[in-house]
């Protein structure tokens, strides 16, 4: 076997349709196009999607999904990544500064996910929550949760 001598398998490759070549080829006069018409014309194309002026169906069909705006700013953390911070005790300011969480998260949830190994403070508030299971852990890792209450002006 040589360069030369090398081919397609016999059927894989097609002809190209050769329009406009009289009537025996079955493209002649107009060249599959039909008669009049948009399609017929030169340069006669439609839309993707146009269904003849009908409301497409893009259109028709109803729009899904949906984005919450407090999913941007809101993170979880697990409790076993609390042994990743280096303070004293654990906030919002010191979980970022971990890179634990983003910079531009306004509020964290702390849940039950895998072992505790070190005992750790953490200050609860409105823009630190923890949930029951993950207080119970901190807790039993010698650990403490303490909560901050809402100053009413």
């Amino acid at each position: 076997m040589k360069l030369n001598e090398l081919e397609p398998a016999l059927g894989s490759k097609t002809a190209p349709k050769r329009v406009g070549r009289g009537i025996g080829s079955g493209l002649g006069k107009t060249c599959g196009s039909g008669h009049k018409g948009q399609k017929a014309r030169s340069g006669g194309t439609v839309k993707p999607g146009f269904e003849g002026g009908q409301m497409p169906i893009q259109r028709r069909l109803p729009k899904y999904g949906f984005t919450s705006r407090k999913s941007l700013t809101h993170e979880k953390v697990r409790s076993a990544e609390l042994a990743k911070v280096d303070a004293e005790v654990v906030t919002l300011e010191t979980l970022k500064d971990a890179g634990l969480v983003k910079k531009t998260t306004k509020s964290v949830k702390i849940y039950l996910c895998g072992e505790l190994n070190k005992a750790v403070a953490v200050q609860s508030n409105a823009q630190l929550l923890v949930s029951k299971g993950a207080k119970e852990s901190i807790v039993a890792a010698g650990g403490s949760v303490t909560t901050e209450e809402a100053q009413v002006a």
